[in-house]
């Protein structure tokens, strides 16, 4: 086969017309990426939040304002699930329901001060977690490839 990989497989091995290398790239990074999230959102996880909870909050904060059912929508819930997680992060005080002024029988919901400052926290814990973990286990050789590396990941998201 001459360094090309054939037939299907699970995790990208097998590709048809896909080099041994470009395989193995997709599923290294792959993995890299679940495990560098999982342990990102350790870092920040807290018990009073779930990982819905905080997936949910940061939807709002990214949206700006958003309906209950599309927030479902875009987190692939059901909106009896979205309900349930709204109303949890409205006993924390984190969000607000205001009437949507192009439908008044819908509700659109916002982040309050608090939710803000949960988002934000939560977000520089995040940062602060990874560039701490950059500092004290990588040289800077190594932090310089990883700058290089992510030029070559941005290429890949493009269309």
């Amino acid at each position: 086969m001459g360094g090309e990989w054939g037939g299907g497989g699970a995790d990208g091995e097998g590709v048809e017309g896909v080099s041994e290398s470009a395989g193995r790239a997709a599923r290294d990074l792959r993995v890299a990426f679940s495990r560098l999230r999982r342990r990102i959102r350790e870092v920040s996880e807290t018990e009073d939040l779930t990982p819905s909870q905080l997936s949910a909050l940061t939807l709002i904060s990214k949206s700006g304002a958003a309906t209950a059912s599309g927030l479902a929508a875009t987190e692939g819930v059901r909106p009896q699930s979205m309900a349930a997680v709204l109303a949890a992060l409205d006993q924390h005080g984190f969000i607000a329901r205001n009437p949507d002024p192009g439908d008044g029988r819908r509700q659109l919901i916002t982040l309050t001060y608090a939710g803000r400052e949960r988002v934000e926290g939560t977000r520089q814990a995040r940062v602060e977690w990874l560039a701490r973990a950059f500092q004290d286990r990588c040289t800077e050789a190594e932090r310089q490839t990883v700058i290089e590396a992510m030029a070559l990941l941005e290429r890949l998201t493009r269309p």
